[in-house]
């Protein structure tokens, strides 16, 4: 039975009241294939757990929070038959993140702001599985922490995919054999002293797809609130367009230069096992959605266009760089250092530019600190530019083909670009730009190549 598993992933907005988890057991019980079940916490609760870990909330503030989490989650078990127990079960859990809250007042961690976050998937698993059993299905509640294991670093932990892989066969595969439809959380998971650690915002993706690769799934489907992966982003550009189907290689620059359906690292195990991706809505799923494979059919110059904000420019000059071997590796040694990963690099002959995203660990703090840029001014002089946006043009086969460059220079040729990045892939054309006209560029480029 399990030879055909399909691994179902329901993100916030799915799973954000009662009437939206009714949708996603109408998604799985439709496909029998699907024996997993994994949810993101229930939309806007992330949020509200992330700033009561920030150690800034006073007690008024504090009972304000935590009386929104009691909502969001009342409102669920009451549409329930018995909601008392499963209120019961609330409770435990926010008295146990007002504590931690009162904790992070006087010292806040990434340690502690993970196990406070950790308790918005573990509250809409439990709760989703009541509705499964009051739909009369057989559902059985997993903690993901039991098998899916990290790395210590909190807040965007590393997975250790063999001891993953060897837990799930050992603990989580007979649960799905005896026929239940097993619900887990995305996101979270546990270090070897089995404290809690998190995937970092956003990693529900992440952990369907780690799970998915553990167990030999045989698709992986992710359901959100939009029919598939489109041209751009449909909220910011009405004439964006459905998607099909994607190669891995398309699917996985969108989601780095910024399109919010999938997560960054999503695809790396789908395909490390060449499991295909799909990605629909649980609010109507008969609309279709979009394929993610190893191949397609079709291989357009240009398939999409993303936007990514929060962007910093750090420029590094030093007169010492001219014709001195060694430079770059002492400034990308830095930058390892304090687990920085390095987006996009152009450099002259005496200063090296680099971006960095603003960040995607969970406590949302800005990881770009002042110890390492300390580190960088003792060899070199440090400049740092904020509030800008990265707009990444994706296709195929781009620097074979004459004329594609300019037709996308052609299309922002009233703005000013900071940055340029362009010959390291043949599937991207990245500009960087000022954050306040960074969504009408989008638009301009998506009429300009996609539209027209």
């Amino acid at each position: 039975m399990l030879e055909d598993l399909d691994i179902a992933k329901f993100g916030g907005t799915s799973v954000a009241n009662y009437a939206a988890m009714e949708n996603c057991v109408k998604v799985v019980t439709a496909n029998p294939a699907t024996r997993l079940v994994v949810v993101s916490a229930c939309a806007g609760v992330t949020n509200i757990l992330v700033e009561l870990a920030s150690g800034s909330c006073r007690s008024e503030r504090l009972e304000e929070l935590i009386g929104k989490l009691r909502e969001i989650h009342y409102a669920i078990t009451a549409c329930l038959p018995s909601p008392e127990p499963l209120n019961q079960r609330i409770e435990e859990h926010l008295r146990l993140v007002r504590d931690m809250a009162n904790s992070a007042s006087m010292e806040r961690s990434d340690n502690l702001t993970d196990y406070i976050v950790s308790n918005g998937e573990l509250m809409s698993s439990f709760l989703i599985t009541e509705v499964f059993r009051q739909k009369g299905y057989q559902a059985e509640w997993f903690d993901v922490r039991k098998v899916l294991r990290t790395d210590s670093c909190y807040g965007r932990a590393n997975p250790i995919v063999e001891v993953t892989a060897s837990l799930c066969q050992e603990q989580l595969r007979p649960l799905m054999e005896q026929g239940s439809i097993v619900v887990t959380q995305g996101f979270i998971a546990s270090n070897s002293e089995g404290q809690t650690t998190t995937l970092g915002r956003g990693g529900s993706d992440y952990s369907a797809a780690l799970l998915g690769e553990a167990l030999a799934a045989k698709t992986i489907s992710i359901w959100t609130d939009v029919p598939g992966v489109y041209t751009t982003d449909p909220r910011l550009v009405p004439h964006a367009m459905p998607i099909p189907e994607l190669t891995y290689l398309e699917a996985a620059e969108m989601a780095t230069f910024g399109a919010k359906i999938l997560h960054p690292s999503t695809l790396l195990p789908a395909v490390r096992r060449g499991i295909p991706v799909y990605v629909g809505s649980s609010r109507e799923p008969e609309r279709g959605g979009t394929w993610v494979r190893p191949s397609t059919d079709s291989h357009p110059a240009y398939r999409a266009v993303a936007l990514r904000k929060n962007q910093t420019l750090i420029v590094l000059s030093s007169p010492r760089m001219v014709g001195v071997s060694g430079f770059l590796a002492q400034v990308f040694s830095v930058f390892a250092k304090y687990r920085r990963s390095v987006d996009l690099v152009s450099t002259s002959e005496v200063s090296i530019a680099v971006t960095l995203d603003a960040g995607t660990n969970t406590s949302g703090i800005p990881d770009i600190s002042e110890e390492m840029l300390n580190e960088l001014r003792a060899f070199c002089h440090v400049k740092v530019e904020t509030g800008l946006s990265l707009v990444a043009i994706i296709g195929n086969d781009m620097s074979q083909s004459a004329g594609i460059v300019t037709k996308a220079f052609d299309s922002i040729d009233h703005y000013a670009v900071r940055m340029i990045c362009y010959g390291a892939s043949s599937h991207n054309l990245c500009f960087l730009l000022d954050s306040k006209v960074a969504e009408q560029a989008l638009k301009e480029i998506h009429q300009h190549l996609l539209e027209n």
